[in-house]
């Protein structure tokens, strides 16, 4: 039995979808006899480990230019820089190895999936939070936490209208420059202590995970500021720390918020009750997901194929690298079946459709 497009249990009981119909066998049918055919595993390949390779070794390098060799306005560029390989790895490395696609060898995965921690935050509750709530449950208002923001953000009709949503397409792009200082300093200690993501509980956290929590979130005030202040000095570094979670923090989220948060993106509401979707899972993931910018090269590389969201959230453990190969047969199976494929073309049309869906929400009712 294939296990492309397989989703995780999870404790949520309200919310179902309608049995699978003949599309998605097709699919994965169609998915799997195209790595029959050339011969290949879905997981990562040699453009994958290479690519790993640069970017690691880009963070040692531009880590130890910023604590040894750069002075003034240089350090200003460099840590930009920083923060871009910060996500990049994160889009790269972390999420194929979280997801299982990085290499073959679960151990191989489970290693490099710890560059999740290498970036701050924890790879497993970020696993139950991305793999089992939101690839299951996406755009489900109630359920899936990357649209639960409110009272901050609008993301979806059925939440709250405030005021100070009227600003929300300006004022977004402030609270994303600091997000990722957020996730480290407060959304995932907030995990952790309250064994809960959004309502839904976290089942169990087993001593090992404890351990690395808590190891790893003092390697990271070790690498990231007692080093650096110790080495450069406190204002320096607080200069540099911002400049780099700014570039890191917009980065990770106008990509990730383009995949979903868009004008051409359906939402459910899961807040009035038990909720059956109308439709199976698999239509389900392509009508509450979006691409962008699928004919880039550049795009495809640095994103980790992210502009390719369609084919990850149907196929989450298959490698990006194999995205671009896939996308037609995604768009041919989805158009006889009468589904339809969002995307937009390019990187600019789909962050302004996102900024124009993020104004609409904050118009009063």
């Amino acid at each position: 039995m294939s296990t492309f497009g397989k989703t995780c249990d999870i404790a949520v009981s309200k919310v179902s979808f309608e049995r699978a119909s003949p599309f998605y066998d097709e699919l994965r049918n169609e998915v799997n006899n195209y790595f029959k055919s050339k011969g290949i595993r879905p997981t990562g390949d040699f453009r994958l480990y290479l690519k790993a390779f640069i970017l690691l070794s880009s963070f040692a390098g531009v880590y130890f230019l910023l604590l040894w060799l750069t002075p003034g306005w240089i350090s200003l560029g460099l840590s930009a820089v920083f923060g871009l390989v910060l996500a990049l790895i994160g889009f790269n490395v972390m999420h194929d190895s979280c997801h299982g696609s990085f290499s073959s060898k679960p151990w191989v995965n489970d290693l490099m999936g710890y560059s999740m921690n290498l970036l701050g935050s924890n790879k497993f509750i970020w696993i139950i939070k991305h793999n089992r709530i939101h690839h299951t449950y996406t755009n489900v208002d109630g359920v899936d936490d990357d649209i639960i923001k409110v009272p901050v953000l609008r993301h979806c009709e059925s939440q709250p209208w405030k005021k100070v949503h009227t600003y929300q397409h300006v004022y977004a792009f402030l609270l994303y420059a600091l997000s990722t200082i957020l996730w480290v300093a407060f959304t995932d200690l907030q995990k952790y202590f309250t064994k809960s993501i959004s309502g839904t509980p976290i089942r169990e956290i087993p001593v090992r995970e404890h351990v690395i929590f808590w190891v790893t979130k003092i390697y990271y005030v070790a690498l990231f500021a007692v080093i650096p202040i110790w080495v450069v000095g406190f204002t320096p570094w607080l200069i540099g720390y911002l400049v780099a979670n700014v570039v890191f923090g917009v980065t990770l989220s106008v990509v990730f918020q383009l995949a979903h948060a868009v004008q051409n993106t359906h939402f459910e509401n899961a807040n009035t009750g038990d909720l059956h979707v109308q439709k199976e899972w698999a239509a389900h993931q392509i009508e509450t997901t979006s691409d962008f910018a699928m004919n880039s090269s550049v795009a495809n590389w640095m994103l980790g194929g992210l502009n390719f969201q369609v084919i990850h959230h149907l196929f989450p453990n298959v490698s990006h690298v194999h995205y671009r190969s896939l996308q037609p047969i995604i768009r041919r199976v989805s158009a006889k079946h009468g589904i339809t494929y969002n995307s937009y073309d390019t990187f600019p049309e789909a962050v302004r459709s996102h900024v124009r869906y993020l104004k609409m929400l904050g118009e009063k009712e």
